[in-house]
């Protein structure tokens, strides 16, 4: 046994009457949770399913899902993340492929049309929980595992997880045991009056989980809550509403959204007094706007703490702590902030793989041991300075360029000056095909509250005094909102479907 599943067996025993789980302002227990665990153990038994399993789950943000991710980490198995919210076709696409003994989610999940019948096919077995942390069992007609080429397990693997597609379909990554045991081990050294090594033990204070657990920010935040033995507020869906009753019933230290959240908070011009417990706010899976931070810091006076990491690197491989913020932040606006320990990372050349010295920008490259492949540098596909005093700066992706006409245009480049016009709260600039240039910018453009709309002739001039003019958009959108993952990062994809479709109905 890993010593993540022995920590959890620990931790559950502890006090099962005590508060864990705070969901809809309900609390379950630890005695809940265990209840609805043992209950999933029981029923993966009569699937002759034990030690090592692939294990399927119905990601959402719900205690009964926590439940079942938890009972895969304490039977060393793998869980094999389904992102719920896909459209039907991709989801039952997905299932086909996936050769899995079993599946588990809330009882309202299967309602969805044509899942039954893919699941029937493949040969899956389904264990539907009873809502909330109220137990398990086999649902009727699928209490057999009858697939003739189901996969059981999947050796040295924990988890395989689901990338979450902003620009293109998306991926399910592998994450190695030895590598993501070893992430969270290093995570827990540097934490605050945690060693690895101790008993578990239950502590105070409350963590609100708002962040997906479909995607790796929010797994490992859910995680790492539960085997801290801390109480956790689950916030289904972000909401601004939602996230200021959570804070303000809570009053924890620390609390998160991603940018766009972020954004969302300061448009709805929340009181002081919401804040008042909090000694920073985290956020990361996107790119940053600096103002937001600096709006922050102005309004609340509160600083906003950002990382860097992905489903490839098995969570978050760099990021501002308190110190460093409040020392640094001034004159290093825009970084992610320093490499976690156990992190090395330089800036090569694109083309001649060379290294680059501090301040110049080139392609990001790392090595950790959490990356499971031998201690080899890996190259990202993220633009990235380095400066001097090792504060990582990310300039944007380096695999989603726009050639147009020969000139490469970045769109994190023009979304970060779109968003700096007064009226705009987000920009999502995507490529187009053009017969002439090959490819041509076009931006979706969501205003502020309450903002007088630009015509497009005012953006564009707007953008041609502060860019290159292969850079300018050729087209602009004004939306309500664009396609989004449930990490709210724009569907790039999406968007760039809605310009296209534009173009087909005035032809």
């Amino acid at each position: 046994m890993s010593f993540l599943s022995d920590l959890l067996n620990g931790v559950v025993e502890i006090d099962p009457a005590a508060d864990v789980i705070d969901f809809n302002e309900t609390w379950s227990s630890w005695g809940d949770l265990k209840l609805t665990i043992d209950a999933i153990k029981a029923a993966l038994a009569e699937l002759g399913l034990g030690e090592g399993a692939r294990i399927g789950v119905m990601i959402r943000n719900h205690p009964d899902v926590l439940a079942a991710i938890l009972t895969a980490v304490a039977m060393d198995g793998t869980m094999v993340s389904i992102n719920h919210v896909l459209p039907e076709d991709k989801l039952r696409a997905d299932l086909e492929k996936l050769d899995l003994p079993v599946v588990i989610g809330i009882d309202e999940d299967f309602d969805r049309p044509g899942l039954l019948d893919t699941l029937k096919a493949a040969g899956t077995a389904i264990i539907e929980t009873h809502p909330v942390l109220k137990g398990a069992r086999l649902r009727p007609g699928f209490e057999k595992i009858t697939g003739r080429n189901i996969r059981r397990e999947q050796p040295g693997v924990i988890i395989e997880m689901l990338t979450s597609g902003t620009t293109g379909t998306p991926k399910r990554i592998p994450l190695q045991r030895d590598a993501f045991l070893q992430s969270f081990r290093s995570a827990m050294s540097y934490e605050t009056g945690r060693n690895p090594d101790d008993p578990p033990k239950l502590r105070s204070g409350v963590q609100l989980l708002n962040s997906p657990m479909a995607h790796i920010g929010g797994l490992w935040h859910a995680l790492s809550t539960i085997l801290a033995g801390r109480k956790v507020c689950i916030i289904e869906k972000f909401s601004v509403e939602t996230w200021r009753d959570a804070v303000v019933r809570h009053r924890p230290k620390v609390a998160g959204a991603v940018p766009t959240g972020l954004r969302m908070i300061l448009d709805a011009d929340l009181p002081g007094d919401v804040f008042s417990s909090l000694v920073a706010l985290r956020t990361g899976a996107q790119p940053l706007d600096p103002a937001i931070t600096q709006a922050f810091l102005d309004r609340y006076d509160l600083p906003v703490l950002q990382n860097y990491g992905a489903t490839e690197f098995s969570g978050a491989v760099a990021g501002w702590s308190l110190p460093d913020f409040r020392q640094y932040y001034a004159s290093k606006p825009g970084s992610v902030g320093r490499f976690q320990p156990g992190v090395t990372g330089r800036v090569v050349d694109p083309v001649t793989g060379e290294e680059l010295a501090p301040g110049e920008e080139g392609v990001l490259e790392m090595k950790a041991r959490q990356f499971g492949n031998g201690g080899a540098w890996l190259r990202t596909t993220d633009r990235a300075v380095i400066d001097a005093d090792g504060f990582l700066f990310i300039r944007g992706r380096a695999d989603n360029a726009i050639l147009r006409g020969g000139f490469k245009v970045h769109p994190d480049d023009v979304n970060a000056v779109l968003e700096s016009h007064p009226a705009v709260r987000e920009a999502v600039v995507v490529g187009i095909a053009d017969r002439r240039l090959g490819a041509v910018p076009v931006a979706a453009i969501i205003l502020r509250a309450g903002a007088d709309r630009p015509s497009e002739d005012d953006l564009k001039a707007f953008a041609r005094q502060r860019l290159i003019a292969y850079q300018v958009p050729v087209r602009f959108a004004f939306v309500e909102d664009v396609p989004r993952t449930p990490s709210l990062k724009p569907i790039l994809a999406e968007v760039r479907a809605m310009f296209e479709n534009q173009v087909e109905a005035s032809t």
